[in-house]
């Protein structure tokens, strides 16, 4: 059942990022991409806790919101200081989802195995 939630919520999302025109201002544009990949490496984590049984909600919403939160406030810092750190911010959340694509990947793969093992 709750990946029929996550299909509807995906679908709804591209549907609205096809027919909704949003401009972003170049000041926060910095901001916005660093919350995209924040929630983006938080949703691949998540989906590879679930695959392994270790999904917790508090754990992930908390991770979503300190990411989110660490990443704009070094974004800001770097910023004020005149320092592309947000390159830096990008980078590490870059690694993040590759490391967690690798893991998801094997654990559906390992799954799959079990799955198709038990038939």
């Amino acid at each position: 059942m709750i990946w029929m939630s996550i299909l509807a919520g995906v679908t709804a999302g591209v549907l609205l990022g096809v027919f909704v025109t949003l401009e972003i201002p170049a000041v926060i544009a910095r901001y916005v991409s660093i919350a995209l990949l924040a929630s983006f490496d938080t949703l691949i984590g998540g989906l590879k806790s679930y695959l392994k049984k270790e999904f917790d909600e508090w754990i992930f919403v908390s991770g979503f919101l300190a990411n989110s939160l660490l990443a704009a406030f070094i974004s800001y810092l770097g910023d004020r200081l005149g320092i592309e750190l947000y390159l830096a911010v990008l980078l590490v959340f870059g690694m993040r989802i590759f490391q967690n694509l690798a893991e998801l990947r094997h654990a559906l793969i390992l799954k799959l195995r079990r799955v198709k093992k038990n038939k």
